[in-house]
Parts: structure tokens; C-alpha cells; sequence
């Protein structure tokens, strides 16, 4: 057996157990999932998403384990959740099946979920992780065993970190009247992903090179904000994620593209994989509450 296989047959056995969970569902296990490519005529960059009609949203298709981001479909808003503490995966998926639930809201209404992980994965560990967290998603009708719904961001706090990997925040769609567009980014570091992360200016942490990795980050969030109808006056809150010195750049890379509007929560925490430095995600929120 190969050193890589090995680990991840080793990590995802370690999240498992301390999931609760069991192997992963199978397609037959899996229930049915409604998709279709978006056909509004708002411009051609909506050509680039899918509507999730059971969960009221569409989504930009990405990688299996989360989608590049969400928006609301008409007559629904995205509501966020914040847990004033962070809640260990099995127990944060209890909690918000009972949320949504209360809220008269089905399980595919859920379209975002924020994560704190101990500290970063190798890329093979990231998958052995993503493949655990993707069984609730299989159970609830969100993930099909290919496309993914939901954005996500999950990062590791540099100090006091979590002893398994937890729930920060969680978004899920509601019915509203008059509804106003609302939309939320996954995270997004200096990376393209595909079968193989391939990383920006891998190891380079100087001025220049976090520059760099902004720029590209920033890149991806206005990217994803076009697909998906939005632009930077819209945004409500912008996060960044990263242990570095962002002062020689956020005058000229963040502040002066709009993206500080609202302001900027910066979380002293590493992205996901390792030699990832920077990474960022935005929404458009209108209702917000901690738990």
C-alpha cells in the first residue's frame, strides 16, 4: 500500500470515529437530488450557475466538496447563523437539522457552512476529510455523490485551535416576502483546485509574495460575485483568513477594490492545506444572528 493511500485511509479512520459516522452512503443510499442549469436571463454570467430548487438557491459547480458559492432564488433569503462557540461536526449537524427545522425550512435549505479545523490538512488528508463531511449532505438530499451545493469555508486557528474539526457558522435559505438578493462565497485561498491543488507562489511570504496571493484571492471573490450577479457594493461582510502581515497591501489591494466596504473581520487562522497563506470569502446577509 502506497504512503499516500496509507494516509488517507489513517485520517479519514481518525475523523470517522470522532464523527460518530460510519462509512460513506452509497449512491443507492443517496437520496434524489433536483438540479437544473440556471436559465434566468439577468446576463451571461448566470450561465455559470445551477439552481438547487429543493433548497431554494443556486450554486457555481466547483469541487466535490463544496460549491464556489450561492444565492438565493427568488423569494428567499439566506439567513446566517453564528454558534457563540464552536461546535464539534456530529454535534453542529444535530443542532442545525434542529434550526432549519424549527425554522419550517427542509434540510436542503442548508447552503453554507464555515468550519475550524486543529490545524492544516495534507492535501490528502483534506480529501480523506472531505469525504467524511460529505455523508450528512448525502443523508439530508444535498449532495448527490458528485455535485455539491453548498459554499463552504474552513480554516484552523493559529491559537487555541479545536481538538477535532468544528462548526463556526452555518447559512441556510428562508421564504421571505419581497425577498432582497443575498448571496455567500466559499473560501477561497491562493490556489486552483481540480484533482490537484496547485498553489500561488508556494512558500513565498514576503510582502511581494502575500501581495501576490491577495491579488488572486481577490480575483477569485469578484469572479464568483459576477457569476453569481453580485459586485463588491453589495457585499455585507468580508473575512480574512491568514497568520501574515496584511498592512503592505490592504490599502492598494483590498481597500481601494471595494472589498473593505462594510469593513474587514480579519481571523488570525491558516487556510485549510498546507503552504496555503491567505484566503478569503464574502456574503450579502441581510439577517444574521449568534447562538
Amino acid at each position: 500500500m502506497s504512503s499516500d493511500r496509507r494516509e488517507f485511509l489513517q485520517q479519514a479512520a481518525i475523523i470517522t470515529a470522532g464523527l460518530g459516522m460510519g462509512a460513506l452512503p452509497t449512491a443507492a443510499q443517496q437520496r434524489p437530488v433536483a438540479m437544473q442549469a440556471s436559465t434566468t436571463s439577468e446576463g451571461s454570467n448566470m450561465a455559470n450557475t445551477t439552481d438547487f430548487m429543493p433548497g431554494g438557491y443556486r450554486f457555481i459547480p466547483a469541487v466535490f466538496q463544496y460549491s464556489a458559492g450561492v444565492a438565493a432564488l427568488p423569494g428567499h433569503e439566506i439567513q446566517r447563523i453564528t454558534f457563540r462557540t464552536l461546535v464539534p461536526l456530529r454535534e453542529g449537524f444535530r443542532r442545525i437539522e434542529q434550526i432549519i427545522t424549527e425554522a419550517g425550512r427542509p434540510l436542503t435549505a442548508l447552503c453554507a457552512c464555515e468550519l475550524r479545523s486543529p490545524a492544516p490538512f495534507t492535501q490528502q488528508g483534506f480529501r480523506a476529510f472531505n469525504e467524511i463531511y460529505v455523508v450528512t449532505l448525502g443523508k439530508w438530499g444535498i449532495y448527490n455523490g458528485g455535485i455539491n451545493p453548498v459554499a463552504r469555508s474552513n480554516v484552523c486557528p493559529e491559537i487555541n485551535p479545536p481538538a477535532e474539526p468544528s462548526f463556526h457558522a452555518f447559512s441556510f435559505t428562508t421564504k421571505v416576502e419581497g425577498a432582497r438578493p443575498s448571496f455567500v462565497n466559499s473560501g477561497s485561498g491562493e490556489a486552483i483546485e481540480g484533482k490537484d491543488i496547485k498553489i500561488i507562489r508556494p512558500g513565498d511570504t514576503s510582502a511581494d509574495g502575500l501581495r501576490v496571493k491577495a491579488h488572486y484571492v481577490l480575483d477569485t471573490m469578484e469572479s464568483r460575485m459576477a457569476a453569481l450577479g453580485f459586485h463588491w457594493p453589495d457585499v455585507t461582510a468580508a473575512q480574512v483568513y491568514t497568520v501574515y502581515n496584511l498592512y503592505p497591501f490592504l490599502a492598494d489591494e483590498i481597500v481601494r477594490r471595494g472589498a473593505a466596504g462594510p469593513g474587514l473581520t480579519w481571523h488570525f487562522c491558516r487556510p485549510p492545506v498546507i503552504d496555503i497563506d491567505y484566503e478569503m470569502d464574502c456574503r450579502s446577509v441581510w439577517v444574521e444572528r449568534v447562538i
